[in-house]
């Protein structure tokens, strides 16, 4: 074990230059710049054998689907407009089932211009066949990027490993960054099970009729819903090699608790800080951490959360619809006789401190759901139209 004191973005690099990484492609955006200029210098000092320096995030993501196409391991980042830039080709290396593992740095999206962070990008990609892995830390991040590859290379899904931008990204801290000799133990050799060779040639990502189509998205949709097997695999040999375990879900007090604070990414670190102040009063309070939101984990919230009262916390907005992450988590408890609220804002890098997480639980003492925007402190918008 050797822990270092550095910043997130460059911690993530050392750790993707660790897992033997074969082809990156990136293209610099706030909030992940710091984790591109890591890579190229894992590049230049001969760590990783390819770096391609792409005109756009849609080139690099394009570039990736040619190279893990090619049977190489392929890593690349980005965050926020990056994200949605890469909107159609992130269905394309799904559906082609290339397992591609990309660094998200969540940020913010436009309009108006925001380069802090909240999570409407990743969210937004949701249903594009990619597995999601939220983290809560650096360290969780830095481990999960492994993780990332163990799970695509066995599933021939891609990962994203979405990290929150600014609150985790640029903060140096303590991060013990699995070495490569470790990694190896722990991740094998990428072995594709079909690839591009003009000595035995195939076709991927071939046109399909309405005969066939279906077809395809089924057979992706049950994969994504076995990966969850995968997944918990991955975190338990990695906790054997590493003394860190993973699951689809962290827990903290929930098991005799009352009412339960779920959400994903840092801000459950302010979550948990509430629930152990709350508990020092005699509250019976907990937080359950979504680490992984695709495959969405229905089983486990069922086990953990039936007949409580639930508040979700996300910093996301559906505009005009129901916040992105209450709408799963009330669907799976349905029938369980829970009360599931929705808490939503925090948005464009407003911070939700611990503080404001306890009054969320007082308000959760109501047997009626909630539905309420979160944070609203600050200056009003402009009020134009209606």
């Amino acid at each position: 074990m050797v822990i270092v004191t550095k910043e997130g973005a460059k911690a993530l690099g050392d750790v993707a230059a660790n897992c033997s990484v074969d082809v990156c492609a990136c293209y610099p955006i706030t909030p992940t710049t710091h984790l591109t200029e890591q890579l190229s210098k894992h590049f230049a000092n001969g760590k990783i054998p390819q770096y391609i320096a792409v005109e756009s995030e849609f080139a690099a993501i394009s570039a990736l689907v040619g190279a893990s196409a090619a049977g190489a391991r392929s890593f690349t980042t980005t965050g926020g407009q990056g994200l949605l830039l890469m909107h159609e080709v992130l269905f394309s290396a799904a559906g082609m089932r290339l397992p591609i593992v990309m660094v998200v740095g969540n940020r913010a999206v436009s309009s108006p211009l925001n380069i802090w962070n909240d999570e409407q990008d990743s969210i937004s990609q949701r249903d594009s066949g990619w597995i999601q892995i939220y983290c809560k830390s650096n360290q969780e991040a830095v481990d999960s990027v492994p993780q990332a590859f163990f799970i695509s290379e066995k599933t021939f899904l891609p990962v994203m490993v979405c990290v929150d931008g600014h609150f985790l990204t640029h903060a140096v801290e303590q991060i013990d960054i699995p070495e490569k000799e470790m990694v190896a133990k722990f991740l094998p050799p990428f072995k594709p099970v079909v690839k591009l060779d003009p000595e035995e040639p195939v076709s991927l990502g071939v046109y399909a009729t309405p005969e066939h189509y279906q077809n395809f998205r089924q057979d992706i949709h049950a994969d994504m819903e076995k990966s969850v097997e995968v997944i918990k695999e991955a975190g338990q040999k990695f906790g054997k090699i590493f003394g860190r375990e993973y699951g689809l879900v962290k827990e903290f007090h929930c098991s005799d608790a009352k009412r339960i604070i779920v959400g994903l990414g840092s801000v459950m670190d302010n979550a948990f800080e509430a629930v152990k102040k709350l508990r020092e009063k005699g509250e019976k309070v907990g937080a359950l951490h979504l680490r992984v939101f695709r495959p969405f984990p229905k089983e486990e919230l069922k086990k953990i959360l039936a007949g409580k009262k639930v508040g979700v916390l996300e910093r996301d907005i559906s505009i005009g619809g129901i916040a992105p992450v209450f709408a799963e988590v009330a669907a799976a408890l349905t029938g369980t006789g829970s009360v599931v609220s929705s808490f939503y804002g925090g948005l464009g890098g407003r911070g939700i401190k611990h503080g404001e997480v306890m009054e969320l639980f007082e308000k959760m003492k109501s047997n009626e759901p909630l539905n309420q925007w979160i944070a609203t402190q600050g200056p009003s918008s402009m009020n134009v139209g209606c």
